[in-house]
């Protein structure tokens, strides 16, 4: 079995080279048996989309996810703080699942938690009250009953938005994010995969005998990085284009 993760794409348009460098990758698992791939949050830096529409720069890169879906991989979406409401686009595309906070899966056996992991530090006031509101019923509304192009103008000034309120170093957010793995391995998770710290690290222990996964994703903004799990064994790698 091969499990592809990644996070923190932030895709905003085709003339990113970034964009392509996602491109090239989805093309390459494309040509892979893959039997999963999961999308940990941020894989879009904005999004607002009906059943019916998508932000165009958007379209290529979600022809290349249903072109994986069709050759058999089981696709799953967990929103972030820069891409939410993906349901009213996905939901009943068979093969694609998207979940709002956190997925819980069996992946060979090992109970595996896979987010976003935005809502690991419960201090930062200010941005956990940004994302309620966003996410609201009200804003919901909003957002339904506004043209495209207004939309998405809006919603690229709540992503600047997320981000000033979100200024945390890499290695104290990663810290926080071990301290809520550890928790979860209390429970008995046996590996936690997380996105938003924008930093890539996979790290192994042993709790009672077993071994127990903690990895952050990083990003497809300066490293490119993403985790695979074959048979059983975790690596994080790095995608390099021709």
């Amino acid at each position: 079995m091969k499990c592809i993760f990644l996070s923190d794409a932030h895709l905003k348009s085709g003339r990113d080279r970034g964009y392509w460098d996602v491109m090239r990758f989805l093309d390459a698992l494309g040509a892979e048996k893959l039997e999963r791939l999961f999308i940990a949050g941020d894989f879009f830096d904005f999004w607002f989309g009906r059943r019916d529409r998508v932000y165009p720069d958007f379209e290529p890169v979600i022809d290349r996810l249903m072109r994986l879906r069709d050759a058999g991989a089981q696709i799953g979406l967990c929103e972030g703080n820069h891409d939410f409401f993906l349901e009213d686009y996905f939901a009943g595309i068979q093969g694609i699942t998207v979940y709002r906070e956190s997925a819980v899966v069996d992946l060979e056996g090992r109970k595996t938690l896979v987010a976003h992991g935005d809502l690991v530090d419960r201090e930062n006031r200010g941005y956990l009250l940004l994302r309620k509101i966003l996410r609201s019923g009200l804003f919901y509304r909003m957002q339904r009953n506004l043209p495209l192009r207004v939309l998405w103008t809006l919603a690229r000034i709540s992503s600047s938005t997320s981000r000033e309120l979100y200024p945390q170093k890499e290695e104290e957010l990663v810290g926080k994010m071990r301290a809520f793995a550890k928790e979860r391995f209390n429970e008995g998770f046996d590996s936690v995969i997380l996105g938003h710290s924008h930093k890539p690290l996979l790290e192994e222990c042993v709790i009672a005998g077993r071994r127990k996964i903690f990895a952050t994703l990083g990003d497809w903004m300066r490293h490119n990085s993403y985790l695979c799990c074959r048979d059983g064994v975790f690596s994080l790698l790095y995608y390099k284009a021709e």
